[in-house]
C-alpha cells in the first residue's frame, strides 16, 4: 500500500465490537510467541479448529525470514525465490519473470471448475526498522514496513490449507506474488506485457487482504458498494535554477527557495480544487536539493502523490498541482520550464459488492461475526484494482495486526499505534497470520466449486451459491 492505512486506535469504537474481538482473541504476547514463548496455534484466533501446527510453524518461519531480508520494489528476487519454492513444494507449476520483473504465477489446477487467484505483494520499503525485535530488518535501510511479508506468509498458509484437501473443492487456484505494489507499478505489466490472463486464464474472483492497524483478530469489509481505498496519481517534479556562490545570491536563481515556495503553495490545492465533500489529500513526500551549504544548485527535485476517490477529483488535482508548480517556477524567474512527470496512477479499490458479501459470510462462519468489522474509506492506496481488467470481479479486505496491549494502551491515552509505513510497524503475528490463513482460504473455498468431499456449500464467482 504506498501510504500507511489511518491508525485505527480511535476509530475502532465506532465500527462495533471491535476492541472486544481483541480482547477475546487472547493473545497474552506478540510477535509470534504464546506467553510461554511457543509458537500460536491459531485456535483462539479463529474461532474454530485450530490450524495444524507444521502448517503454522513453516508460514511463520517464512514470515520472520522474509521480514530479516525486505528487498525493495524492482529488487525482490529473493523473496520471490522463497515464494516460488513454497508454491512448488504445494504442488503448483510456477512460472517466473511475468511481465517483466520478479512477478510470478503459481497454478494449481483441480478438475472443472471457477478459478480464483490469490494476490500477495512481495516488495518492502525505504524505511529504517525500529521495532528492536529480534528478527528486525537486516537491510540497512530497507523494512516490511507495510505487512508484505505478512501477506506472503498468510498466501503460502492458505495454499498449504487448499492442497492439502483437495476433495473438498474443484477449479483452479492462482497465486500472483506481485513485484512493485509500493511504486504502483507492479500490477499493470503482469497483465498487460506479462499478459496474466491471456497465459493462465480469465479469474472468476480476485482476493487479496491487507495489513491494517486494527485489533489482530479482525478483518474488515467495506460496506456493499463503497471504496475502500482512494486512487491516486504519483509524480515528479524538476524545478531548474542558475547555481552559484552563496555569497552572491543576486548571481543566481535559487531552486531552493523555489521548492519551498512549492511546497507551501501546493498545501492550498487540495482544498481549492476539490469540492468540501470530496476526501481529497496533496503529499509531498520527497524534497532533494544540492549538496553544500554554500552552494546553491542548479536544480530542485520534488516527490508528490494526489489521492481521491474519483477519477474526475484525481485529474482536477493534478491540473492544479501543475499550475502551482509552473507559477513558482515563473515568479522566481527559472531559466527553464519546470518538469512535472507522473510516475504512477492507480483507480480507486472498489471491491464488487456481490463477491464481498459472499465473501464476508464466509470470514463470519470462520472467524465469527463478532471479529468482521465494517471499514471506512481510506486514502491509502493500491494498484490492486487494475486486476478487476475486463470486469473480473474483486474481494478485498483488511487483516488487522495490533496486539491486545497495544490496542489497550492507545486506547487508554498513551502513544497510538503505529500504522504501516512507520518505523515502529509490528504486526502481532501470533494472532494475525493464523487469521489471514483462514481469512484467505475461506474466501476461496466461497468461489470454488465443491468436490466430492464438500459440503455443497461454497460459492460461485460473484457470491452466488454453487450447486454440488
Amino acid at each position: 500500500m504506498r501510504c500507511e492505512v489511518v491508525t485505527a486506535a480511535g476509530t475502532a469504537n465506532e465500527t462495533g465490537g471491535a476492541a472486544g474481538a481483541n480482547d477475546a482473541v487472547g493473545a497474552d504476547s506478540a510477535n509470534g510467541t504464546d506467553g510461554d514463548g511457543r509458537e500460536g496455534t491459531g485456535e483462539g484466533a479463529t474461532g474454530t479448529l485450530p490450524l495444524p501446527r507444521p502448517l503454522l510453524r513453516s508460514a511463520l518461519a517464512l514470515y520472520l525470514d522474509l521480514h530479516a531480508h525486505p528487498e525493495l520494489s524492482g529488487h525482490e528476487h529473493r523473496t520471490a525465490d522463497l515464494l516460488a519454492a513454497r508454491l512448488a513444494d504445494h504442488g503448483l507449476t510456477v512460472t517466473r519473470a511475468v511481465g517483466g520483473g520478479h512477478g510470478l504465477v503459481g497454478v494449481l489446477r483441480n478438475g472443472p471448475g471457477p478459478t480464483v487467484l490469490l494476490r500477495t505483494e512481495l516488495d518492502a520499503l525505504p524505511v529504517t526498522e525500529a521495532t528492536g525485535l529480534p528478527y528486525a530488518s537486516t537491510v540497512p535501510g530497507v523494512m516490511h514496513a507495510c505487512g508484505h511479508d505478512l501477506h506472503i506468509a498468510a498466501v503460502t498458509g492458505a495454499v498449504a490449507l487448499l492442497a492439502a484437501d483437495r476433495d473438498s473443492w474443484r477449479g483452479t487456484l492462482l497465486v500472483v506474488g506481485q513485484p512493485a505494489e509500493e511504486t504502483l507499478s507492479g500490477a499493470r505489466p503482469m497483465l498487460e506485457d506479462g499478459r496474466l490472463y491471456e497465459r493462465f486464464g480469465t479469474p472468476d474472483a480476485v482476493l487479496a487482504q491487507h495489513a491494517a492497524p486494527l485489533p489482530a483478530g479482525t478483518l474488515a469489509h467495506a460496506p456493499g458498494g463503497a471504496p475502500l481505498m482512494a486512487g491516486s496519481i504519483a509524480a515528479d517534479v524538476t524545478l531548474h535554477g542558475r547555481g552559484g556562490h552563496a555569497a552572491t545570491p543576486h548571481l543566481t536563481v535559487d531552486p531552493v527557495l523555489m521548492a519551498a515556495a512549492t511546497v507551501l503553495g501546493l498545501q492550498s490545492v487540495a482544498a481549492h480544487a476539490t469540492a468540501p465533500g470530496e476526501q481529497a489529500v496533496l503529499t509531498v513526500g520527497s524534497v532533494r536539493a544540492g549538496e553544500r551549504g554554500n552552494i546553491t544548485p542548479d536544480t530542485a527535485e520534488l516527490s508528490l502523490t494526489v489521492r481521491a476517490f474519483t477519477d474526475s477529483a484525481l485529474d482536477r488535482l493534478l491540473a492544479a498541482a501543475t499550475r502551482v508548480v509552473r507559477a513558482q517556477a515563473a515568479a522566481a524567474g527559472a531559466p527553464r520550464d519546470p518538469e512535472l512527470t507522473v510516475t504512477a496512477r492507480s483507480p480507486a479499490l472498489l471491491p464488487d459488492p456481490g463477491l464481498t458479501a459472499a465473501v464476508r459470510r464466509a470470514h463470519e462462519a470462520s472467524l465469527g461475526a463478532a471479529r468482521v468489522l465494517d471499514a471506512a474509506p481510506s486514502t491509502a492506496t493500491e494498484d490492486f484494482p487494475h486486476f478487476a481488467a475486463g470486469g473480473v470481479e474483486t474481494a478485498y479486505w483488511l487483516l488487522g495486526t495490533t496486539g491486545v496491549r497495544e490496542w489497550r494502551a492507545a486506547r487508554a491515552g498513551g502513544d497510538p499505534v503505529p500504522p504501516n509505513h512507520a518505523p515502529g510497524f509490528a504486526p502481532d503475528v501470533r494472532t494475525a497470520l493464523p487469521t489471514g490463513v483462514t481469512a484467505l482460504a475461506a474466501a476461496a473455498r466461497q468461489v470454488l466449486g465443491a468436490g466430492p468431499g464438500g459440503d455443497g456449500e461454497t460459492g460461485a464467482g460473484g457470491g452466488g451459491e454453487a450447486e454440488s
